[in-house]
């Protein structure tokens, strides 16, 4: 159990990076007329994240919930593929990633990375570790009540982010528009 707990420290630290980025990242989108989206979703969002993380050990040390090497060894693999999806998806955005829905108008969407392949691959890699990085430890219950959950979060996210995205996109109107011209030309 001492490894497992270890993992989910290390899980835990990766989360305060994550966070300390995205601060960094949404002041330079901020910075570059950024707007965010969907702001009331977001300790939705923070609460089912902590609690899974917390549903990882309590569910183990609790239910005496055993290593079942099968289980275990396979889900930390789902679980390691997954951290490297959702570090991929960061190098790809650079600044423009976040744990919020922050979108600077103007900008082009990014179609390189894994954003060649998928419209969403980080909430791939956020559905891939809520079931794998329980089940390590076979903490069921937690990947399963995450899951439902999860998803459930998800679809208001997607459509947040689908919704902001759209927005941004839209060509700028122009800034004035010329009055019709009165008379004959010249």
């Amino acid at each position: 159990m001492t490894w497992y707990l270890l993992l989910i420290g290390l899980v835990c630290a990766e989360r305060l990076a994550e966070l300390v980025t995205a601060r960094r990242h949404r002041a330079w989108s901020l910075a570059r007329g950024g707007v965010e989206y969907g702001s009331g979703h977001y300790p939705a969002m923070v609460a089912l994240h902590t609690a899974l993380l917390a549903g990882c050990v309590v569910e183990p040390l609790a239910a005496g919930r055993p290593f079942v090497p099968a289980v275990g060894w396979s889900a930390l693999a789902v679980a390691l593929a997954a951290q490297v999806l959702r570090w991929w998806c960061i190098r790809t955005l650079g600044p423009r990633w976040n744990t919020r829905v922050v979108v600077v108008p103007g900008l082009p969407l990014v179609a390189s990375g894994p954003y060649r392949l998928l419209p969403h691959p980080n909430y791939v890699a956020v559905v891939l570790e809520g079931v794998a990085l329980p089940l390590v430890h076979t903490a069921w219950l937690t990947a399963l009540g995450f899951t439902v959950l999860n998803l459930a979060l998800l679809r208001v996210r997607v459509r947040c982010e689908d919704a902001a995205l759209a927005v941004a996109a839209r060509p700028a109107a122009p800034a004035s528009v010329p009055a019709p011209a009165t008379g004959a030309a010249g």
